[in-house]
């Protein structure tokens, strides 16, 4: 498995664990096509959340995946998703309530961090 791939299964699983953790419902989609990776269902409104993974400070916002033609990258079209939620090396969770449409990356101090209060 290669190792971008690895770190986002571990960013997902960990929102996943957070969100539960939290009281709220998540789902996943079935298909590998959605512009989301899970829906947080919050007080019966249902949230699509992409997830991300960063070592440092700056965070990769481009879907990048590999088809018969080599690599395609892709920035966020309008409202893909409702929320971006970002998991850290070092542990940190952060949580923006956006789509951020047409950025190629975002920086950590720009995000508010995730606590059950932030939601």
């Amino acid at each position: 498995m290669r190792n971008t791939q690895r770190k986002g299964d571990i960013a997902l699983t960990q929102a996943i664990a957070t969100f539960t953790k939290f009281g709220y419902d998540v789902s996943l989609p079935v298909t590998e096509s959605a512009s989301y990776d899970l829906v947080v269902d919050v007080n019966n409104v249902l949230y699509r959340v992409q997830v991300k993974y960063t070592s440092g400070k700056e965070i990769d916002l481009r879907n990048i995946h590999s088809n018969s033609r080599g690599y395609v990258i892709k920035k966020a079209s309008k409202k893909a998703y409702d929320w971006l939620y970002v998991y850290s090396s070092d542990g940190s969770e952060f949580l923006r309530k956006e789509c951020l449409t047409g950025r190629r990356s975002i920086n950590t101090t720009v995000l508010e961090r995730l606590t059950k209060d932030s939601i």
